[in-house]
């Protein structure tokens, strides 16, 4: 039995990519792998009891001090021969230098790390990317977006390159009318239209255009805003500005977004740029039709007129457009809408086919590196 070690910075805010870390964690090793899960820092909460109860073992390094602990690297190379994993598979920055530059002192037999924005970060990100790019056997990237970013940054290269998306578990996510109905009754809702909207309160997502964008959608519209974060305070002082206490509702961090999208009757999205947004691909398995901004990552996750509309980025007015025409549709095509973007999700981003490319990724590379190397060979 193949052993994996996915890497992750914690889970002191779970977005997309800790999402799929969690779902990659409980597929492979439902699929048999078996599978370990480090986090850098945090105690793991409520995901790392998830993944303990499904047979995972989780370790936290207790980085108290980013990478320039010293001691978390101690613990991560003990860690790592102790354990010897035959794939050590990193998702976000600070997590793939620690896998990588760990190369060095602890050789494993495959490494492997995954780009989730489109954004490059700071100069010092890029140099740090740039500067160990020899270390992986493989990079991937959940979006042709991210991969097109991170080439033109030189944060990586073609020849060990892949896009690899993430993965939505489409059943998990299926339409419930029992969900809906209960939901709209608790909350009151009657022929309202109910707009819902998730992501972490951070200026990536841009919530002042969504909140400028609903003061001129019409009623009887309503929005609720799933998501914790620096702003939340900023973004409820907004919405009471602009006079939107009684059509706006902030839920903070939900852990439970499913049952607010069986709810709501459009699903929207006002990021300034995404990797490959999650919660679009969550609320299109959910037959959530969407109006989302017209940015890279996001045109992959929806197609305009098909499965949703897209608007122009930053811009409040495209976006009180986009939502004020979903709102204007007639329900049976915004129905018929919906069942296409949970059909498209089914056939492009779905988990037992993304969890398929993931198995022969690692069993290709396994096969290339039949014993532990300090460091990646040329591809």
């Amino acid at each position: 039995m193949s052993h994996v070690a996915l890497i992750i910075p914690g889970f002191a805010r779970i977005g997309g990519a800790e999402r799929q870390v969690i779902l990659l964690a409980k597929g492979l090793r439902r699929r048999g792998w078996r599978v370990s899960v480090v986090a850098l820092s945090g105690t793991g909460g409520d995901a790392a009891a998830e993944l303990i109860a499904a047979g995972i073992p989780f370790l936290s390094l207790g980085m108290r001090k980013g990478l320039a602990d010293p001691r978390g690297w101690m613990r991560f190379h003990r860690w790592l021969r102790r354990e010897s994993p035959d794939v050590v598979h990193a998702h976000l920055p600070h997590a793939v230098w620690l896998a990588r530059w760990s190369r060095l002192a602890a050789p494993v037999r495959v490494l492997v790390d995954t780009l989730h924005t489109s954004s490059t970060g700071t100069l010092g990100r890029r140099l740090g990317y740039r500067l160990s790019g020899w270390c992986p056997d493989k990079v991937t990237a959940v979006s042709h977006a991210v991969a097109e970013t991170n080439l033109s940054a030189r944060m990586a290269t073609e020849g060990k390159l892949v896009v690899l998306p993430n993965g939505v578990d489409v059943e998990a996510w299926r339409t419930d009318a029992s969900i809906r109905t209960a939901m709209r009754r608790e909350l009151g809702l009657e022929d309202e239209f109910l707009w819902f909207a998730a992501g972490r309160l951070d200026p990536v997502k841009d919530y002042p255009a969504l909140l400028r964008a609903m003061v001129d959608v019409p009623e009887p519209a309503r929005l609720v805003i799933a998501g914790g974060g620096p702003f939340e305070n900023e973004m409820r002082r907004l919405s009471k500005e602009f006079g939107l206490e009684h059509r706006v509702r902030f839920l903070g961090f939900e852990p439970d977004v499913r049952r607010w999208m069986q709810a709501a009757d459009g699903f929207v999205l006002s990021s300034r740029w995404e990797g490959l947004p999650m919660a679009l691909l969550e609320a299109a398995a959910c037959a959530l039709p969407a109006v989302a901004t017209d940015v890279p990552g996001t045109r992959e996750a929806i197609v305009q007129g098909v499965t949703g509309y897209l608007a122009v980025a930053g811009s409040a007015i495209a976006l009180q457009g986009a939502m004020t025409r979903m709102m204007q549709t007639p329900a049976e095509e915004r129905k018929a809408m919906g069942e296409r973007a949970r059909q498209f999700v089914l056939e492009r981003f779905g988990l037992e086919a993304v969890l398929d490319r993931w198995e022969d990724l690692y069993a290709d590379l396994l096969k290339r590196n039949p014993r532990p190397a300090r460091r990646g060979h040329a591809e």
